[in-house]
């Protein structure tokens, strides 16, 4: 019996447990010698050590039998389908969702400073090895989506990677929602990369980890004695860190909603992913504020085709953490905004996320479910589902008709 039934439930946020050479075997070859060790110790410490003990044992008869039970339990590199590809369609069929976004785990610090550095053809060599491993890892079933990264720092680079990327077999392209060095990310010269996204129906995700640094070290030089993360390290978040994780893409997709980038691709839908979703009433009311306050000085928020919020409704997908209020987000955002997700096989994730949304869901109506586990996802991944059978073909195509 898989851990979710009952339902169509696609999966917002899942992962590949990157190995320390994972860039090298799809880097090209002049590139592949600068690349280093890809940096995976940020989970418990030491846990990186046993990758190898952990390859011999998903070999292990005694071991596999226990699968079905421990799918939700086990994480990280112990996780089924975690690492060896060959094993992720199981874990699919364990899990019981319907398709899985599936996202790097530790690449993106490494493709962020590449993008924020002065090598752009080291930069965008970087991406294509992560996109190429992404869709390699993916290729052994069609319901594993994978997410393609385009950095921004070039305009002509990064509608090259945008058209690369749809053609290698991406199904979602994620860029950063730190600021490029030299230009906004709302900057027209970026208008080709969108028109690539909207017109091959895939979404443009932000996801953790592509902020940059999140807060001033000194925020953590406070007289007390260092604080552990819920790994039991000190390299993955804490919950000063947590407070900062929404802001580098609040205010992204922002800029990009006032100066109208979502007016100007109608069809392009944005995803944020694993970034909590607490802050989103209370942003999209801000956004409905500055509006207002601006109006009638900035030609530029006269031209939008509605209130921000609306814009927000019509275009921007997010998805809640499992122990946040997802019945008093979707309440306040609206029923069209937020995903469900499990980020499997994360120990962030937790053993029962579907449980934990589920109680939090408890008064939502019928319909409300629905979009939160299926329509919404469906929505935000538009052709990429119904070419790949996965979706209704007049669920998914509500993306490409605007």
């Amino acid at each position: 019996m898989p851990y979710a039934e009952g339902r169509t439930i696609h999966d917002a946020d899942s992962h590949v447990m990157e190995t320390p050479d994972w860039f090298s075997a799809f880097a090209d070859p002049g590139l592949r010698e600068r690349i280093p060790p890809l940096f995976v110790a940020t989970v418990a410490p030491g846990e990186d050590s046993f990758v190898g003990e952990l390859r011999r044992k998903h070999q292990d008869a005694e071991f596999r039998a226990r699968d079905a039970e421990e799918i939700m339990l086990r994480k990280n590199w112990k996780a089924t389908g975690s690492f060896l590809k060959e094993d992720r369609p199981r874990a699919l069929d364990l899990l019981g969702f319907a398709s899985q976004l599936v996202f790097n785990t530790f690449a993106n610090a490494a493709l962020c400073r590449a993008e924020q550095g002065d090598d752009l053809d080291y930069a965008y060599g970087l991406a294509r090895a992560h996109n190429r491993a992404m869709v390699d890892f993916c290729s052994v079933d069609p319901r594993l989506l994978p997410v393609g990264y385009v950095p921004l720092a070039s305009f002509d680079r990064a509608r090259a990677m945008a058209h690369e990327a749809v053609d290698m077999g991406c199904a979602a392209l994620m860029v950063a929602s730190a600021c490029p060095r030299g230009h906004s990310p709302s900057h027209t010269g970026l208008d080709p990369v969108w028109a690539v996204a909207q017109d091959s129906g895939r979404p443009v995700v932000f996801h953790v980890g592509g902020g940059g640094r999140l807060l001033e070290p000194m925020y953590f030089e406070n007289g007390l004695p260092p604080v552990p993360d819920f790994h039991g390290g000190a390299e993955n978040f804490r919950s000063v860190d947590y407070m900062a994780i929404p802001y580098p893409p609040m205010q992204t997709v922002a800029t990009m909603i006032i100066d109208g980038v979502l007016d100007r691709f109608p069809r392009l839908r944005i995803g944020v992913i694993e970034q909590g979703a607490s802050w989103l009433p209370g942003w999209m009311r801000a956004l409905d504020s500055a509006a207002d306050a601006f109006h009638k000085n900035e030609e530029r928020l006269q031209r939008l085709s509605a209130r921000p919020s609306e814009i927000v409704r019509r275009q921007v997908r997010v998805t809640p953490y499992p122990h946040e209020d997802a019945g008093w987000i979707v309440a306040n955002s609206g029923e069209e905004v937020c995903l469900f997700s499990s980020d499997y096989p994360h120990v962030e994730g937790g053993r029962n996320p579907l449980g934990r949304f589920e109680r939090s869901l408890a008064g939502a109506s019928e319909r409300a479910l629905g979009r939160f586990y299926r329509d919404n996802f469906e929505d935000l991944m538009g052709p990429v589902l119904t070419d790949r059978g996965l979706a209704p073909a007049s669920s998914a195509s509500t993306a490409a008709s605007g």
